[in-house]
């Protein structure tokens, strides 16, 4: 007997309930998600759409003139190391330079705030058990994924359209296209995420994972640039930012590149959908190595350190790589400036009134000096992470204080500081080949900067523990002035706020010691509130 037109087959209704149930109770933990994550999607979505929208006036102060343009992309086609650096430039509007400018360095940050969010809502929840008791309600088994995703496509979306109305007057098209080419990329991120979620049974592991595949795909992008200035090596074509450098905003667009990030995307999220329904909740499809329960691990700050190794040595990789590229073309970016008047201002603005490769170092160093501060407000909210998930009250409940608990993670955080800057100067100093004590220096001035963001975070964490994600938006905040400031002129007033304002401007200028010292004693001052506040209040969970 046939079935009538419109009929559902009990096979199907079967498949449309299994899928109803395991989806059961997505729509309520997407609120949760949401609710809190309400500090860190909007700061990071501010920040990015900021640092992409503030891009054509800049420009247009920089290059106003079609010659100063036109030099501009010879240089760039010339340019191997800068390309290697900013990917190449495709025309010589203000929409497509904008592209060329941070498009790469804003789909790198989405794909970073996607990773966070979805590892966050997916193997943190398993890792603390709190995802055990959600889903013994009427959860269905692939909702939390679903969740996750969703969050992180809301954070995406709300940027591309952010993105797309500011720069809708250089041209509708190419802000369509910049806007949802940089949501893309962070949302095959957040798929990769995904898929690495389940493979691995620690978060942490999760995160430096996803991140490592991040940095792969820049080292790929950037070799496959070097090589070629119209984005057609095939290197550049392996990796998802090189997807959206020959997107060409602005300058032609390519809607079928677009098709090829979501077609990505997707595919992945196939893929970590199905990992998801063959493993049991909590465990993982790679092994993990059990640890010592003796030696190694019998003091809290030992603990500390196995907690928080493999995010120094990923960070640590990362600042000597970008220590190394950012020596290998301060030559080549003094002849990019060469006699234009407004892009010297701005790299003197940011690096000093010194000579232009020095106040290009400087510029450079203090950029890694910002970078350095979302390492050690990582860090320092590792004990936040720990305390909420109750990971940290069976080691209280031995023979460990508070203070000497702490202690054992903030020696990383601050100390960890010093290491990046140090690697970030040798490798600055040996991409440069000159004047390496001096890069060095320039360098490691920038730690009571960095220290006071770190103890501004310790201090949220000991008196105001539910509020300890507002470290970001500190972080956020300073990494924006510092980026976006000095090019858009911003008063010195405004830029005097950021910690990293009062800092000598090295090379070249004159060391200062007294704001050194001042800011040195502020992050003690931090630290010694924050860890007073720790040792008089509840713990929380």
């Amino acid at each position: 007997m046939t079935a009538t037109a419109g009929a559902t087959t009990p096979a199907l209704t079967t498949t449309r309930r299994k899928s109803s149930r395991q989806l059961a109770g997505t729509g309520t933990l997407l609120r949760f998600a949401l609710r809190r994550d309400r500090v860190l999607i909007p700061v990071w979505v501010a920040v990015n759409a900021l640092m992409v929208l503030s891009m054509p006036s800049t420009l247009d102060g920089l290059y106003g003139t079609a010659a100063e343009r036109a030099d501009l992309l010879r240089q760039m086609r010339t340019n191997s190391s800068l390309r290697a650096l900013v990917g190449p430039v495709f025309g010589d509007g203000l929409g497509a330079l904008t592209a060329w400018r941070v498009g790469l360095y804003a789909g790198a940050l989405a794909a970073v705030t996607s990773l966070l969010i979805v590892v966050r809502h997916t193997r943190d929840e398993e890792e603390s058990g709190r995802q055990e008791i959600v889903v013994s309600a009427a959860v269905g088994r692939r909702a939390p994924l679903t969740a996750a995703l969703l969050t992180a496509a809301v954070a995406n979306a709300a940027l591309a359209l952010l993105i797309t109305a500011g720069l809708a007057g250089q041209g509708a098209a190419g802000a369509a296209a910049l806007g949802l080419g940089i949501a893309g990329v962070g949302m095959l991120f957040a798929t990769t995420a995904a898929i690495v979620a389940q493979l691995t049974e620690s978060a942490r592991l999760a995160r430096g994972l996803t991140a490592a595949v991040l940095g792969l795909a820049f080292v790929l992008r950037a070799a496959g640039d070097s090589g070629t200035d119209d984005g057609s090596s095939v290197w550049t074509w392996v990796s998802p930012l090189g997807w959206l450098s020959n997107l060409r905003a602005f300058a032609g667009e390519r809607w079928w590149v677009l098709l090829l990030i979501v077609g990505a995307a997707v595919a992945q999220a196939a893929v970590a959908y199905g990992l998801a329904g063959r493993r049991d909740l909590g465990m993982s499809f790679l092994p993990t190595r059990p640890g010592p329960a003796a030696g190694r691990l019998r003091t809290a700050g030992a603990l500390a350190w196995r907690l928080q190794r493999g995010g120094v040595l990923g960070w640590s990789v990362g600042f000597l790589l970008a220590g190394l590229v950012y020596g290998g073309v301060t030559e080549g970016a003094a002849d990019l400036v060469g006699d234009n008047e407004q892009a010297r201002g701005v790299i003197e603005r940011m690096g000093g009134q010194a000579g232009l490769t020095d106040a290009f170092v400087s510029a450079m160093v203090g950029m890694l000096g910002l970078v350095a501060a979302l390492y050690v407000v990582a860090s320092v909210l590792r004990l936040s992470g720990e305390e909420t998930s109750g990971r940290a009250e069976p080691v209280l409940a031995g023979a460990v204080g508070r203070l000497r608990w702490a202690a054992g993670h903030l020696v990383i955080a601050f100390g960890g500081a010093v290491l990046l800057m140090l690697l970030a100067g040798l490798g600055f100093a040996a991409g440069y080949g000159r004047d390496s004590g001096a890069i060095i220096g320039a360098c490691l001035v920038q730690l009571p900067a960095v220290w006071v963001i770190g103890g501004a975070a310790v201090l949220l964490h000991g008196l105001l523990p539910r509020a300890a994600p507002a470290a970001w938006a500190v972080a956020g905040a300073v990494l924006l002035l510092g980026w976006v400031g000095p090019a858009l002129d911003v008063p010195s007033a405004v830029l005097d706020l950021s910690p990293y304002g009062h800092l000598p401007k090295l090379p070249g200028g004159r060391m200062d010691w007294p704001p050194v010292l001042v800011l040195t004693s502020l992050a003690v001052v931090l630290v010694g509130a924050g860890l007073a506040g720790l040792r008089r209040r509840d713990l929380t969970t």
